[in-house]
This record gives structure tokens, sequence and C-alpha cells, in this order.
């Protein structure tokens, strides 16, 4: 196939039927043979005439030319007249995935971090990319989302992440640098067969095209028939979820007659939509196996690196590690005055109410801040007798992972209030002050 600017407007247009029209083009411009083409076949086209184009450098630092690239990508962009920036980046070796995933983590959080509401980050990912990761992937052991490689549009900060050249063959975008007489960097990193992506590039790749020449199509295709199940997949999720009140808390009744693979299916789409990291398949199949079928008053728990299943009664729960409770405030809770619970925890405050609430007197002389220690006890208004916490916990449905993590107010060795859930009636008034828990964890 081809290459062109025409191409290009096409993708884009049809990218525009998912994303709606963008504020801004970023590219992401290396300076390399892909990004070239692609930051000139936008700007010399005109493929979206009105929409603001800006060329996007990140120098990693971590070539001894790379200053030099910076500066020939800024004249590049010069004289193709298009708006050019650029930001130095220090990359961390330590990332669990390597010192190629920890330079794509950090390429990726600056150029989101340029993107404002609605713009399109544009990156030059062509055939030969998308047949690599797909390699990749299956040599990881992924599933069916890490096989159907690369995304051709995705939601990314503030905007969209597009890759209108995924269909494109590395040979015809060598054909249009050739033909427009383009110049580009060679960064001599991507020789270096010590990364798996350039060993595959390198060496594996030119052996499969030796014997199969379509291999890099044919893997693409691949690719795309596996993100169309993969998406049909998500549909099927989806629809098991809605009956759920929330995606972090799943109606255990709906999994109830459906085969295991279909449950793995709604937990791992489940764990998507909440933003936390993939669950490994060994954690799917002892939530399917183990959590799902526990007893109502089981409190099975299954974690992974990032993430917590937790089940009670009738609900599953998706959460991410709750941190570490910190001891209690030391500070007293006064009217107007708002305390830090610590990380996760949210804050309280005391507000004037006039449909009753703390006694002033109570509230202004102040209240300490402590945490469930077993055996405490409070009277409600209009009730002759005193509650166990613990058995008004139980039956308001508050999760038990969260029961010793509210915060108790006293005064003195009298227990005033729990929370923002109940007030003792020996220290209501009809003028008081109300209790808020701003931006408190989910207790049910």
């Amino acid at each position: 196939m081809n290459f062109d600017a025409r191409y290009l407007h096409d993708r884009l247009l049809e990218f525009e039927a998912i994303a709606d029209k963008p504020r801004r083009y970023l590219v992401a411009f290396s300076g390399g043979i892909d990004s070239t083409v692609l930051l000139h076949a936008l700007a010399t086209g005109k493929s979206m005439p009105g929409t603001p184009l800006l060329a996007v450098h990140v120098d990693h630092g971590l070539h001894p030319d790379s200053g030099d690239w910076d500066a020939r990508c800024r004249r590049v962009a010069g004289d193709l007249g298009v708006e050019y920036t650029s930001r130095k980046i220090e990359v961390s070796h330590k990332s669990p995935g390597g010192p190629e995933a920890a330079e794509r983590e950090a390429r990726y959080a600056i150029l989101g971090s340029l993107m404002l509401e609605h713009d399109w980050l544009i990156s030059a990912h062509h055939e030969h990319d998308q047949a690599e990761t797909l390699l990749l992937n299956l040599l990881r052991g992924s599933g069916l989302t890490g096989i159907s490689g690369i995304s051709p549009i995705r939601e990314f900060a503030r905007g969209h992440l597009v890759r209108p050249m995924l269909g494109v063959p590395a040979s015809a975008i060598r054909a249009y640098a050739d033909q427009h007489r383009l110049g580009w960097i060679d960064d001599p990193s991507n020789a270096d067969t010590a990364f798996d992506r350039n060993y595959l590039r390198r060496e594996v790749m030119p052996l499969l095209a030796a014997r199969w020449p379509a291999a890099a199509t044919r893997l693409r295709q691949s690719a795309d028939l596996a993100a169309e199940a993969s998406d049909l997949l998500a549909e099927l999720a989806d629809l098991d979820l809605k009956s759920s009140p929330s995606p972090d808390r799943l109606d255990i009744g709906t999994f109830v007659g459906h085969s295991a693979a279909r449950q793995r299916n709604a937990l791992r789409r489940a764990v998507h939509r909440l933003g936390l990291p993939a669950p490994p398949a060994t954690r799917l199949y002892q939530a399917v196996h183990e959590l799902i079928p526990a007893r109502p008053d089981a409190q099975p728990l299954v974690t992974w690196p990032g993430g917590e299943f937790r089940r009670y009664r009738d609900h599953l729960h998706i959460l991410a590690p709750m941190p570490e409770l910190g001891p209690c405030p030391g500070d007293l809770l006064r009217p107007d005055r708002t305390i830090e619970l610590g990380v996760g925890q949210g804050t309280l405050v005391l507000k004037s109410s006039d449909d009753g609430g703390i006694e002033c007197s109570v509230a202004e002389e102040g209240l300490q801040i402590r945490y469930r220690v077993g055996g405490e006890e409070i009277g409600l208004r209009g009730q002759a007798h005193r509650h166990k916490l613990k058995k008004l916990l139980q039956e308001a449905g508050i999760v038990p992972w969260m029961r010793d993590r509210i915060p108790l107010l006293y005064a003195g060795d009298r227990l005033v209030a729990v929370a923002d859930l109940w007030l003792a009636a020996e220290f209501s008034g009809g003028d008081g002050y109300a209790v808020h828990w701003r931006n408190r964890p989910a207790l049910y």
C-alpha cells in the first residue's frame, strides 16, 4: 500500500467519529523516520485545516548527542511552520518492567502533562510496531487484550492517544521519506539487541519476512481480529456488570449460573474500568473458585499487586490495597477546624447545623478522635437501651475491613459520635454541630 497525506486525513476523520474533533494535535516527535514522516504529512498535507499542530520532543538524556537531536527537531518543525516544544526527563532504571518500560512510562507521563482538554496525542506507530507488540505479548503469555496489540485510539490524559499509521507498512513510510527527500535521526540505541523489541525487529522479523514476506501484515491483521474479539468480550462483561450497584461493588447474584470463563471476563473488565492493575490469571481463577462461591458470612480475600477482591454478604468488592492506618490524630476536633485522618481516610470537620447535632458546649470544648478497640456502646435518640457499636456496624452493613477505620469522637471517656453515622443522645442538641466526614472511603 501507499502512504500519503490523503490516507492520514481519512484515518483522522474515522477517529473523529469516535472521539469528536480535537482541540489540538500533539505529535510525539522523536525525529526518527516514522515521526518525521507523520509530522511532514500532517503539516504539508493540511490534513485537518483549522486544527493547531504542536510537535513535542522528549529528550531522555540517554545519548550524548540528545541535545543536538533536540535542536535538529526544532529546525525541522520550524521549516514546516509547526509550533515546537521539548522536554528533558530523567529515566529511572529501577522500574519493575526494566529500562524499556521505564523510558516509555516517563515519555508518556511528560506527553500527557502537556495535553489540554480534548487534545489528541498522535504517535507514529506503524504495522511493524504492531506485529512486534503482538509477538512480545504472546511470548509474555498475555491474554486476548495483550494479543490485540496497540490500540489505534484510546482515552489518554485529558484527551485521546491516536495512532493513524498502524495499518501502514514500514516500506511505505520509507518510500514517503525518500519521495519527499526527508532527513531523520538514527538513534544508535535502536540497534542494541539487548532490548527485546530491538531483538525482534533486527533478528526475528527479518527471518519471518524471508520465509513469509507478508508476516508483518498477517500479524497486524491477527491483532485487529483479537482486538475485535476483545471489544466483544468487554461488551459482554458490561452487560454482566450492569445490574451491580457500582463498578467496585458487584452483585454476586449476577455471576450465578455463568461459566467460570464468563465470570473471569466480568471481573477482569471491572478491574480495568476502575483503573487498577490487571490481576494475574491465577488470582482470577482463585476469585472465581474460592471467593464467589464462599458462604455469605465468610470474608475471603484475594490480593495481587495493586488490587484486592473481597467478599461481604452478597457483594464482591474490588479495591486498591488499603494504606496502613496511621495513629489517631493528636489535635482535638473543634467547630470549623478540619482534621486530616491520614492517607485514604478523608477529613473530619464540625459545621453548625439547624437540624441538630453535637451540643455547642461539648463541640467547642473539643473532641478527641479515636478508633475502635472493642466493647464500645452508644445510646441513640428515642431509644431507651444502649447499643453495642459492633452490632450497629453489622446491622448497617458496614464492610468488615472498614469497621476499625471509622473515626470515633470522644469527650473525655464518653463516646459522642461515630463519625457522621450516629450521634449519642446525651450529647445531642437542637442547635449544634454536625459531623462531616469528607472524602471518606467506601463503607458499604
